[in-house]
């Protein structure tokens, strides 16, 4: 499963859990994870290791899905999800099916209902820019810290990119989400997604192959890259030297597996004992420190452009700015920063 960009991220309908929670019907279109869109899994940490799930929707809401992946489906290797019960499956091709399906839905819409309509999105209007300026506000906080904030690092990279036609490659790095929260996302290259599997180790290898793909057609690819996503495939450094690949690969170091490191803590707080993670056996299999991982020296030894490492913040624009060249001149460029964990 690929989540991909496909909808602009500057759009009042782009925040889906408002959207979602309020509707009365919702049209999956090519939707990979139609279970993970109506519902919520909540990792507890019980005693017999397994969550809880919430329904995203309310009862009375129906699923319609429409899905060419419905005509694929059989054994051995399949592309789906938790299996989520719909109420009309449509085996059909979304994108041939769409201006049909619009026409139809304009000409079966009453006249009475326009107005309600209307006042439904002017309230999602207003709930767009609520959200919008608390995830500014959001992202404000630790700004001025060391090790480097996750919004600052996002949002320094934007300032660098923006002037590019620039496309974010792999995902987005573990940092909150921030990209996806912040950068104005309005063509479908602008963001390659997530890879639907929460694999580590994809990160790296996919970005090099999307900046393959982007040096072409003349795009700039940059990828906010996990430290402890990297070290799964070093060696796909090596690659992008070795042909050409222009790449910027600006590091989310924060020195640990982080998720595990979450895991860890609430698992710890749901049996009452303390969180230990220094001196103990948290940072067993959870800490990537002593010795720190030299990535800007990693990447140099296979060919790389590379800085680092940076942990001030006032440091990053200037970093980035000469990173940005490189990678214009047609070389890949890595800058190993020194992050907060999330």
């Amino acid at each position: 499963m690929h989540v991909s960009m496909n909808f602009p991220k500057t759009h009042y309908l782009s925040s889906p859990a408002t959207a979602i929670a309020n509707a009365d019907v919702i049209i999956g279109l090519e939707l990979s994870d139609f279970w993970a869109t109506v519902n919520a899994y909540t990792d507890n940490n019980s005693n017999e290791g397994h969550g809880t799930n919430a329904s995203r929707i309310k009862p009375e809401t129906r699923l319609i899905s429409i899905n060419s992946v419905d005509l694929l489906t059989k054994s051995n290797y399949q592309d789906f999800q938790r299996f989520q019960v719909v109420d009309v499956q449509m085996a059909a091709d979304a994108q041939t099916t769409l201006p049909s399906l619009i026409e139809a839905v304009r000409s079966a819409l009453p006249a009475d209902k326009k107005d309600a309509i209307a006042k439904r999105g002017e309230l999602q209007r207003k709930t767009y820019q609520e959200d919008r300026i608390r995830t500014r506000t959001a992202a404000a906080l630790g700004w001025n810290e060391s090790p480097i904030s996750t919004a600052r690092l996002v949002m320094e990279t934007f300032a660098a990119v923006k002037n590019e036609d620039w496309a974010l490659v792999a995902s987005e790095g573990n940092v909150s989400n921030w990209p996806v929260r912040l950068w104005p996302m309005e063509k479908h290259h602008h963001w390659l997604g997530r890879s639907g599997g929460y694999g580590v180790g994809y990160g790296a290898p996919a970005s090099v192959g999307a900046a393959l793909a982007n040096r072409d057609l003349g795009r700039f690819s940059v990828s906010i890259q996990s430290d402890g996503d990297l070290m799964f495939a070093p060696g796909v450094l090596w690659t992008a030297a070795k042909h050409k690949i222009p790449l910027l690969s600006v590091m989310h170091n924060n020195r640990g597996y982080h998720q595990e490191v979450m895991h860890l803590q609430r698992l710890a707080n749901f049996r009452n004992r303390k969180v230990k993670l220094e001196g103990d056996m948290g940072p067993v299999g959870t800490s990537i420190e002593n010795p720190d991982i030299q990535y800007h020296e990693l990447a140099k030894s296979m060919g790389w452009w590379a800085k680092g490492p940076i942990k001030d913040p006032a440091q990053l624009a200037f970093a980035l700015k000469e990173a940005v060249a490189v990678v214009k001149s047609g070389h890949p460029a890595l800058l190993n920063v020194w992050t907060q964990p999330r």
